[in-house]
């Protein structure tokens, strides 16, 4: 199995519209999940600490294998997903590892 993990750093600096982006990118990643039978779990979180360093936003997802997570991110739903992720953020990093 593999889990795949992304994290984001929102690019808004106010609360007001980072809670908004946050909630956006929850419904559209969450929105996925009846579209791409490839998702075996799928969680997206916040960071609860006031550090002001961490990333803010972080998907944990998993797949049966690679091909699952390639097929995942070529899916037309998810490149969807992509195109309203991509505006509100300033970075990104991504890690896959076995589990």
């Amino acid at each position: 199995m593999l889990r795949h993990i992304v994290m984001w750093k929102l690019a808004a600096d106010d609360s007001a519209t980072k809670e908004r982006d946050v909630a956006t990118i929850r419904s559209a990643l969450t929105s996925l999940l009846p579209h791409i039978p490839e998702i075996l779990s799928l969680t997206v979180s916040t960071n609860s600490t006031a550090v002001p360093k961490n990333w803010d936003v972080v998907l944990v997802a998993d797949y049966a294998d690679e091909a699952a997570l390639q097929s995942y991110i070529d899916h037309p739903e998810h490149q969807r997903v992509v195109k309203i992720i991509v505006p509100l953020v300033s970075a990104r990093a991504v890690v896959d590892f076995e589990i």
